[in-house]
C-alpha cells in the first residue's frame, strides 16, 4: 500500500542498526478466540509477560544477557512525529538557519513511516500552517479541499432536524480545509528533513531517562528480540539512548511517557483529570453522482442518547475521485458498560441521511483514535527540568470546533521559540543538568491557543445536566454565541472517564443490529482495513498490573466492558480450557494504538506501552 519510506531508508548517523523482526507476511494478523493461549494456572492465567510488570533483573532467563545501551547526544530530542512534533522541529531548524547556528534536532516516531499512525477527521484550520510556511501552496502542501458548504443536523432515528450555523459559532468552517491528516503529516516530515531535522521512524520511545539531579536527560528506544513469554531471543538487541539538553514530548493523546512525567513531576496537581472521546473513522469511495466536494456535514443525536456526548462528521474530499471521510466521536465519560462505540458507529451509517450517500459505495479504510476533550480545565503544567509537553499529549483540542491540529502545531512552534535561545546559548547558567524552560508556559498563555480554549471552556462540561445534549446546545447558543466565553464562571467535568461506568446490573443491555456487509460491517473485517500488524512473538504491549482483576472485577461487575469499548477486538473473555470459568484473552496484534483501553478501564489496571517499533496500524492518509 505504501511506497518505500525515504526516511526509513536513510542511513541515520545517530542510531545503530537494530535487528528488525518481521512477520512472515505483511498481511495483518487478526486474532480471535480460536487462537487461544495455554494458561499457566486455572485460577489466574498468566497474561502479562512484559518487563515493565515482571522486571528482568529477577528473571533467571536474563542472566548473562548484555544490557548496555549505546548512547548519542543531540541538542533537542522530540518524541512523536505528529503535527506538534514536526512543527517544533521545523521551527527550530528555521531559527537555526536564520541565525546561522548549529543545532542538532532528532525526532523519533513509533510508526514505520511518518504519517502512518496519524488519524483525524479532519477539517483543518490553516492558521498555524500559514504561520509556519507562508508559501505552503507553492511548496505543495496537500490541502486540496476548501470547505464550500456547512451542514449541521440533529438526528432522530429516522429523521433529520437541520440546524442553522450562525456566524461565530464553533462549527462554522469558512476558510478551513478538509484534509487527510496523514498526508499532511507526511508532507511536514519532508519539509523538516529538507531543513536538516533527523527523523527516525520505526523507533518507539519506551523510557524517559533522568539525570542524577532528577531532570530529564532524554529517552531510550525500545528493546527488540523479546519472545512472547518475556524471554530473550537469540536476536535480542538493546534499545539506544538519545540524550538532549531539552526533550519535547509530543506523543499524541494519552501518551504513555507523558503519563510517567505527570507522576514524576506532579504536573496534574492544579488541573482537572483529562476527559476523552474515541473517534472512529472510515474512508469510502462513493457514487460520483452523490459526491459534493467541499461539503462538511456534522450531526448530533441518534444513535446516542441525550446523556452520551458525541457527534458525527461526513466530509466530501476533492482529490480527483469521489472520496468521503466519515466518522463518529463518542465521549468516554459514558455510563452504560454495554455501549460499544464501534457498533454505534456502524448503526449511525444506517440513518437515511447518511445511508443515502453511502449506498452503492465501497469502504476502503478504517481506524480509530482517542482524543482529548477536557480543554482548558485539564491542561497540566507543561514544563519541567529537561523537558516540556506539546500538542495533544497535554491536550489543546478545541472540542466544539472538533479541531486540534492548528493548536497542536502552534504549541510546537511556541515551544521551539522558547527553547531555542537556551539550547544555543554558549554560557547558559542552568540550575539543573536538563534545561528548564518555563518561558514556554508563559508564551502559550499569551497566545491564540490559550485565548481560544478559554473561550470554549464551558461548552463540553455544560452537557452534564438533566437535559444532556439539548441543555448543552442551549448553553452554547446563549453563552458562547453572545458572550464568547466571557461568563465569569468555569464549569467542571465529571472526573475520570474510568470512574463513570455503572455496574452492569444497573444498566440495560444494548441490542445492536447485525451488520449487513454493505453499509455496516463486523469488527475484524474493519480492523483488516487498518493494515494493523505487529510482530507476533513479543510480549503483549497491553499490560495488566494484576492479571486477576479483569475476571474478578471487570467481568464480575461491569460484564467485561473492554470487549466493547476497544475498537479493534483486542480483548475477549473466553472459557478457561478446563471449562470452569472465564479468562481474559488479549489479542495484541489487533491493536490500533487508540489508547481507549488505558483510559476507560474501570479498574485502571491496563497500562498501554509501546510495542516493537514499526508495529501498529498502517493508515494511508487517514
Amino acid at each position: 500500500m505504501f511506497p518505500a519510506s525515504r526516511y526509513a531508508c536513510k542511513a541515520h548517523r545517530c542510531i545503530r542498526a537494530l535487528t528488525t523482526l518481521q512477520t512472515d507476511s505483511a498481511a495483518p494478523q487478526l486474532y480471535t478466540s480460536i487462537h487461544r493461549r495455554t494458561c499457566s494456572s486455572v485460577s489466574t492465567p498468566r497474561i502479562t509477560t512484559h518487563y515493565t510488570i515482571h522486571p528482568r533483573d529477577k528473571d533467571p532467563r536474563w542472566e548473562g544477557i548484555e544490557m548496555e545501551r549505546f548512547a548519542d547526544e543531540a541538542d533537542v530530542v522530540i518524541v512523536g512525529g505528529g503535527p506538534a512534533g514536526l512543527s517544533a522541529a521545523i521551527r527550530l531548524k528555521q531559527l537555526a538557519n536564520e541565525q546561522e547556528k548549529e543545532l542538532r534536532v532528532c525526532l523519533v516516531e513509533k510508526a514505520p513511516q511518518i504519517g502512518t499512525h496519524t488519524l483525524s477527521g479532519a477539517c483543518l484550520e490553516p492558521s498555524s500552517l500559514i504561520e509556519l510556511f507562508p508559501d505552503w501552496k507553492e511548496r505543495g502542501a496537500p490541502l486540496n479541499t476548501p470547505v464550500t458548504e456547512d451542514v449541521f443536523s440533529i438526528f432522530t432515528e429516522k429523521h433529520r432536524i437541520p440546524v442553522p450555523i450562525l456566524p461565530g459559532l464553533p462549527m462554522q468552517n469558512h476558510g478551513n480545509y478538509i484534509v487527510r491528516l496523514g498526508n499532511l503529516v507526511r508532507w511536514l516530515g519532508e519539509q523538516a528533513e529538507e531543513l536538516g531535522v533527523e527523523i527516525y521512524p520505526g523507533y518507539a520511545a519506551a523510557e524517559v531517562l533522568f539525570h542524577e539531579d532528577g531532570s530529564v536527560k532524554g529517552i531510550a528506544t525500545n528493546d527488540v528480540g523479546i519472545a512472547k513469554d518475556g524471554s530473550p531471543k537469540d536476536v535480542f538487541e538493546r534499545g539506544m539512548e538519545l540524550h538532549a539538553k531539552v526533550t519535547l514530548f509530543g506523543e499524541g493523546c494519552h501518551g504513555h511517557l507523558a503519563k510517567q512525567l505527570y507522576k514524576q513531576f506532579n504536573l496534574r496537581e492544579n488541573c482537572e483529570p483529562q476527559t476523552y472521546a474515541i473517534g472512529l473513522k472510515e474512508l469510502w469511495m462513493i457514487d460520483e453522482k452523490k459526491w459534493r466536494p467541499g461539503r462538511a456535514e456534522h450531526s448530533v443525536g441518534w444513535p446516542l442518547d441525550r446523556h452520551t456526548y458525541g457527534g458525527s462528521f461526513l466530509y466530501h474530499l476533492n482529490e480527483g475521485e469521489p472520496l468521503v471521510a466519515l466518522g463518529l466521536v463518542v465521549g468516554l465519560d459514558y455510563s452504560n458498560p454495554y455501549l460499544s462505540p464501534f457498533r454505534e458507529f456502524q448503526r449511525w451509517k444506517h440513518h437515511p441521511f447518511v445511508a443515502s450517500t453511502l449506498e452503492g459505495g465501497q469502504r476502503i479504510a478504517y481506524g480509530a483514535r482517542a482524543l482529548n476533550e477536557g480543554g482548558f480545565q485539564c491542561i497540566p503544567k507543561l514544563t519541567f527540568p529537561g523537558g516540556l509537553l506539546i500538542g495533544c499529549s497535554p491536550g489543546f483540542m478545541n472540542v466544539p470546533k472538533i479541531k486540534g491540529t492548528h493548536t497542536a502545531m502552534k504549541s510546537g512552534m511556541l515551544a521551539a521559540e522558547a527553547i531555542f535561545p537556551k539550547v544555543t546559548a554558549e554560557n547558559l547558567d542552568s540550575e539543573t543538568a536538563g534545561i528548564h524552560v518555563p518561558e514556554y508556559s508563559e508564551s502559550l498563555k499569551n497566545s491564540s491557543v490559550w485565548k481560544e480554549l478559554h473561550a470554549v471552556r464551558n461548552i463540553r462540561p455544560s452537557f452534564h445536566n438533566y437535559f444532556g445534549l439539548y441543555g448543552g446546545m442551549v448553553y452554547t447558543g446563549i453563552f458562547y454565541w453572545m458572550l464568547r466565553g466571557k461568563e465569569p464562571w468555569t464549569l467542571k467535568h465529571r472526573g475520570m472517564d474510568a470512574n463513570q461506568l455503572k455496574p452492569a446490573k444497573d444498566c440495560k443491555p444494548i441490542e445492536y443490529p447485525k451488520p449487513d456487509g454493505k453499509i455496516s460491517f463486523d469488527l475484524l473485517s474493519s480492523v483488516a482495513l487498518s493494515g494493523t500488524n505487529h510482530e507476533g512473538d513479543q510480549p503483549p504491549h497491553l499490560t495488566l498490573k494484576d492479571d486477576s482483576v479483569p475476571v474478578a472485577r471487570n467481568l464480575a461487575i461491569y460484564d467485561g466492558p473492554e470487549q466493547r469499548f476497544c475498537p479493534a477486538g483486542v480483548y475477549e473473555y473466553v472459557p478457561v480450557e478446563t471449562g470452569d470459568g472465564m479468562r481474559l484473552q488479549i489479542n495484541a496484534q489487533n491493536c490500533v494504538h487508540c489508547k481507549t483501553c488505558d483510559i476507560k478501564d474501570p479498574s485502571q489496571n491496563i497500562n498501554w506501552v509501546v510495542p516493537e517499533g514499526g508495529g501498529g496500524p498502517a493508515y494511508n492518509g487517514m
